[in-house]
């Protein structure tokens, strides 16, 4: 069975919604054997790998200009003045130059990431939960005292099978330490941050109400389960102000944002989900040590 290629992903920023679907078909159809890609939702909780952003709209310019120190994601511009000083492509779009600028952002964020990890460090994912519009202006030790300390629950699992929360618990465990272990959905698990699963609806929300979860993930391919409804049972319990819901989805599910933050979901995960995207989420929803 040949391995899973899991595409490069890719924040848009600013874009008028004509041109951001220009640039979605365009980067559907990059060439192989270069890399593929593929552009987040905007409920999305994956790290971006790179943005393309419109290098004339000033909003877009703000937001980027708050991307946390140290952030490792290339930024591609498309059109402006050309006085900024990142990689820019003028307008009308070329598909060649396109692929071609995209491919050397790429090799300097893998260049970038292996000295990283020559050195013994990791790249930090960004933990706040909505685009900075500005940038910080109070002192570190101010945002340090309204930080919240780290949600103290299980990751519960809600699919057809235990495969994929075997999966996360490998992952997590190999990658920061023995922080998570595999627990059946009856067993009272004795770990730090058991990783639990089940497929039944009915019991989610009574585990949910008997036993603390900081984490829900539900498979929206899983037969039988409604995950609005589901995360409106789970959210609606006492306790659960806290409790993250987040949606796995695959290329035929309807995402609908709407409904999902009348549901109290705090966004999504696309299918198939590489694992540096899972420990970036689990870095930023349970405040992981990395």
């Amino acid at each position: 069975m040949p391995a899973t290629r899991y595409p490069f992903t890719v924040r848009m920023v600013g874009f008028a919604p004509a041109e951001c679907a220009l640039l979605e078909s365009l980067l559907a159809q990059a060439p192989l054997p270069g890399p593929s890609y593929f552009c987040l939702h905007d409920d999305s909780l994956q790290e971006p790998d790179l943005y393309i952003a419109d290098g004339a709209n000033p909003a877009a310019l703000a937001r980027l200009a708050c991307l946390p120190p140290g952030a490792l994601q290339p930024i591609l511009l498309i059109g402006g003045d050309g006085a900024c000083s990142r990689r820019t492509l003028p307008r009308p779009i070329n598909p060649a130059s396109l692929y071609e600028a995209l491919a050397e952002l790429l090799d300097t964020r893998v260049q970038a990431l292996a000295s990283l990890a020559a050195r013994g460090e990791r790249c930090l994912p960004e933990r706040r939960r909505r685009p900075r519009l500005a940038p910080d202006t109070e002192a570190p030790e101010y945002y340090s005292r309204l930080r919240q300390g780290p949600p103290d629950g299980a990751v519960l699992i809600i699919d057809k099978g235990g495969a994929f929360r075997d999966h996360v618990a490998r992952v997590v465990a190999n990658t920061i330490g023995n922080t998570f272990s595999t627990t059946p959905v009856s067993a009272s698990g004795t770990a730090a941050r058991p990783v639990e699963w089940t497929d039944s609806s009915r019991a989610a929300v009574r585990l949910c109400d008997e036993t603390p979860v900081s984490l829900v993930m539900i498979n929206t391919c899983a037969s039988g389960i409604e995950p609005y409804s589901l995360s409106s049972a789970i959210k609606s319990q006492q306790g659960a102000g806290r409790t993250a819901v987040l949606l796995l989805v695959g290329q035929s599910f309807k995402y609908d944002s709407l409904r999902a933050r009348d549901a109290g979901v705090r966004g999504l995960l696309d299918k198939p989900i590489a694992d540096r995207h899972l420990l970036a989420t689990f870095q930023k929803l349970l405040a992981l040590r990395t």
